[in-house]
């Protein structure tokens, strides 16, 4: 079993730093914390998260400066910015010195807990390995390319993520709404029938009879699994 991903939260506001750790645990990551910039700096330097959440406003160094020199000294691990501030050019700043994300308070912890899946997700594929075989099926997510018996089988960018995320979770039920944040993101969604309608066509496309899935399987009132 692979260890659960370290999140650094760097804020300096106690009661939401606070708050963000219990949520944060309470998703299964393991959770390291700084209330400075140039502590969070030396942390995430030292111990290497796989992701930082970083508040703008700190004392010692501020966050954009933490983030300038996270990446000048080539830490790659994906940057989520929290910050008061609204103004467009604060946010092109923070992406322009190596943030991915930009996140401005007050936030919902739902909307926070998405971007974070989506980041660590696009980060590494959860250990999938590339070329996922099953039944008569082969599908190379490298690539973008899949093949049933041979003959290949056009799937869409969102179809690939979908089955993406069952294939990393083999054998666990996915729910519609986590499929709905990680595939589809969390600034626009779609409605649950999207989920439905996309998992339809993988069985069109996929399974040898698609009114009897063999690998690509519902379950009732919660959401899908992949057997394979």
């Amino acid at each position: 079993m692979s260890a659960a991903p370290r999140i650094l939260i760097v804020e300096d506001e106690p009661d939401l730093l606070r708050g963000l750790e219990l949520n944060i645990r309470a998703e299964g990551y393991t959770v390291l914390t700084a209330r400075r910039g140039d502590e969070g700096l030396e942390q995430a330097l030292r111990e290497r998260p796989d992701l930082v959440l970083l508040d703008v406003m700190l004392p010692g160094v501020n966050g954009f400066d933490v983030c300038r020199e996270l990446r000048r000294k080539a830490f790659d691990a994906p940057i989520i910015i929290l910050t008061a501030k609204a103004e467009e050019v604060d946010r092109v700043v923070g992406l322009e010195i190596g943030a991915d994300d930009y996140v401005t308070k007050p936030f919902g912890i739902r909307e926070l807990l998405a971007r974070i899946r989506v980041r660590l997700r696009r980060r590494a594929p959860a250990g999938l390995d590339p070329l996922l075989r099953f039944g008569d099926v082969e599908v190379d997510f490298d690539k973008h390319e899949a093949t049933r018996r041979g003959a290949r089988v056009d799937l869409t960018g969102k179809e690939f993520d979908v089955l993406r995320l069952l294939a990393q979770n083999r054998g666990r039920i996915v729910t519609r709404d986590r499929l709905l944040e990680e595939v589809w993101g969390y600034e626009h969604y779609p409605t649950t029938r999207t989920v439905d309608n996309h998992i339809l066509r993988l069985r069109q496309k996929l399974e040898a009879d698609p009114s009897d899935p063999r690998h690509i399987l519902s379950v009732y009132g919660e959401g899908y699994k992949f057997v394979g």
